[in-house]
């Protein structure tokens, strides 16, 4: 089946789909020279349409020729630069995917009020980015010349992409989008594809739309271009905890697919479940080769969950070929690796994609003698998926659905780092095609309990006579949350990694805190927890208060410090998945000092949601006990308020003082 990856283009770090300007009919096209800028936009000081906005997008086209030597996209780009925040678009940041893709031919010039031009002649660099648990993008950046308020910036660039890779027996071709939304308001946008031929073959090409501004809607002309015009296209609200960015865009997605045309989804679904399953029982019909590896792993006296679960361990044993660094094309050359065509050739291999180790756990456990099946199911990282679409490429991750006991169990052993039992969290909570011969039935992956994935700080510390807390600290992460710090610096060395633990130990205080990593953590398993034992220091945690002395109730409260503060809520409420922290924390007072008060416990119970906080005075210790809960994946905006408020009692909780009475104060009475 066909997929492509989403691309979108940064400035300032922030995502920056931009837009063009009111121009005649297209004069030259996006890429080949800048184009001419009126007297207006040069004496523009605002925007009626987006008052106090930092930047407007004034012109971008987007030119896309799918029908070439190779794919490319052209990007034009126009901004004027209305206050000194704005300024800061003068750094541009595009964001692709090496593997797949690149940015070339970039030019770049500043245009001032008075007309004069400050041509980029600088270097344009590229850097990692990361973007979201377990997912990384590689940038082309850099900045324009003398950015200045009144300015306008214009800049141009092609999006080369890489065709003809394979991926499991079939030639991924790359399905065009156009992306209308910003985070800076939009004048006007001119957008055109030139699509696959007819001669490449049995490829069909559907449009779909999502929340286009009223008046533009695709047309193909006679010349087999589809070309698209907009204006004034709102700016992109930014809001914590948002649903995928994609979802929210104005945009128009086009799909290439092999099926023939539909208009029945139900009808179409049946097609490409037939298909798919065709595909794989093709892959994975080798069971005399799956009997004889089952036997090498499992007992036939081992219980059933025990059978799944050697099976799954010595799956993830398998070399992963997808979490790999890339290879050069001289490396691939030398290595001269042979494709692997089924799971026979896999096992015997022993490398294979992630998705081709996935389908040999299914072939392994069918041979073991499980009721199990293969399925597509629709990554909820970029999109939320809809079957009334008939989007074939967005059902792009593929898990074992496992019988056992009247249950469904999802595996996906071929993602690196994933417990037993457990799918990536753009996995979970989703819709998903279960294959069969007939052509399937829709399923619904089951979303991870808040207890699944935890995170666990046990601290002893010792508060100095000047007001330091200083100890040791133990953080202990479960489940995704291990599985994705484990993800995230794979390919780290330990001084990497060390420096990944300390400052992640460091957001979790709300102050200036400092951190050693004393332990070498467990960085290759799935199954074990994540365990990073630190030296922990906060300077000046304890505040003075007349002849008393102030702590506050929380110490690892960073997270939530500035959770929810806005006041108004426009899009739903979306956390990647369910999880909980916990902390129990000792902390040790210096000679001669008491407790005059501590705060009442707290136990917030909000159903989706839960808090609890206990602060309990021992001999000459303090013992404090907290924890939080996040038990949901996403609300509806309505919601919002009774959430705010429920983040607003966390941050008064954790905030509450203990007082202290120091040793010199108690002599003194």
């Amino acid at each position: 089946m066909l997929f492509r990856r989403v691309v979108t283009f940064a400035s300032c770090g922030i995502f920056l789909l931009l837009a063009a300007a009111e121009y005649p009919p297209v004069t030259v096209l996006a890429g080949v020279g800048f184009q001419p800028i009126s007297p207006e936009e040069l004496k523009m000081t605002s925007e009626p349409l987006a008052p106090g906005a930092p930047a407007v997008i004034l012109y971008r086209e987007v030119d896309r020729d799918d029908n070439g030597q190779t794919t490319h996209e052209n990007d034009y780009i126009r901004i004027k630069i209305l206050t000194e925040e704005g300024r800061n678009y003068g750094n541009v940041e595009i964001p692709f995917y090496t593997e797949s893709e690149d940015i070339v031919n970039v030019r770049a010039r500043t245009v001032h009020s008075d007309g004069s031009i400050a041509e980029f002649d600088g270097k344009v660099f590229e850097k990692s980015l990361a973007k979201g648990r377990g997912s990384r993008f590689t940038a082309k950046s850099f900045t324009l010349p003398d950015v200045q308020v009144g300015s306008v910036i214009e800049y141009y660039f092609t999006h080369d992409f890489k065709q003809d890779q394979v991926y499991e027996h079939k030639v991924l071709l790359y399905g065009s989008q156009w992306i209308l939304s910003s985070d800076l308001f939009t004048k006007s946008a001119r957008f055109s594809l030139k699509p696959y031929s007819a001669s490449y073959g049995s490829m069909h090409l559907r449009w779909t739309w999502h929340e286009l501004p009223p008046g533009s809607i695709p047309q193909q002309g006679t010349d087999n271009i589809i070309r698209m015009e907009a204006s004034n296209i709102p700016a992109l609200q930014s809001e914590d905890f948002m649903p995928p960015i994609n979802e929210l865009r104005s945009r128009v997605d086009f799909i290439y697919t092999d099926e023939l045309p539909e208009n029945n989804p139900d009808k179409f679904w049946k097609n490409v479940g037939k298909k798919r399953n065709g595909q794989l029982e093709s892959f994975v019909g080798k069971r005399q080769a799956m009997e004889e590896a089952v036997a090498q792993i499992v007992s036939p006296s081992d219980l059933p969950e025990v059978k799944l679960r050697k099976i799954y361990d010595r799956v993830q044993q398998i070399r992963n070929k997808s979490y790999e660094l890339r290879k050069t094309e001289q490396e691939e050359k030398r290595d001269r690796e042979k494709p692997v065509e089924n799971v026979e050739d896999l096992w015997k291999r022993g490398y294979g994609s992630g998705a081709q180790l996935t389908w040999l756990y299914l072939g392994l456990v069918r041979a073991a003698g499980f009721e199990a099946y293969g399925c597509w199911v629709s990554g909820r990282q970029e999109y939320f998926f809809s079957p009334n679409t008939m989007e074939p490429g967005k059902l792009n991750s593929n898990v074992v659905l496992v019988k056992l006991n009247g249950k469904d169990l999802y595996f996906d052993p071929g993602a690196e780092f994933t417990p037993f039992g457990m799918l990536q969290w753009p996995e979970t909570g989703v819709t998903g095609l279960r294959l069969d011969k007939d052509g399937g039935s829709w399923i619904q992956t089951t979303l991870p309990a808040a207890s699944e994935s935890r995170i666990e700080r046990k601290a002893n510390l010792k508060l100095t006579d000047n007001g330091d807390l200083e100890g040791k600290l133990t953080v202990t992460y479960t489940g995704l949350e291990a599985m994705y710090h484990r993800l995230d610096v794979r390919h780290a060395d330990q001084v990497a990694r060390k420096k990944f633990l300390e400052d992640r130990a460091k957001t979790q205080v709300p102050v200036a805190a400092e951190t050693e990593l004393m332990n070498q953590p467990d960085w290759s398993g799935s199954e074990t927890p994540l365990v990073a034992e630190f030296d922990v220091k906060i300077p000046g945690w304890a505040s003075n208060a007349g002849k008393r002395v102030l702590i506050p109730a929380g110490v690892f409260t960073g997270a939530e410090k500035h959770t929810f503060e806005h006041a108004n809520r426009v899009y739903p409420i979306y956390f990647e998945y369910p999880y909980q922290t916990m902390d129990d924390v000792t902390i040790e007072l210096p000679s001669g000092w008491q407790v005059s008060s501590v705060p009442p416990g707290k136990d917030q119970d909000g159903h989706v949601v839960g808090y609890s906080l206990k602060v309990e005075n021992g001999k000459n210790t303090l013992h404090l006990t907290r924890k939080l809960i996040v038990d949901f994946m996403m609300l509806d905006p309505k919601y919002y308020p009774a959430l705010r408020n429920f983040f607003q009692v966390v941050r008064t909780g954790d905030e509450e003082q203990i007082v202290l009475q120091p040793g010199s104060a108690t002599a003194s009475n």
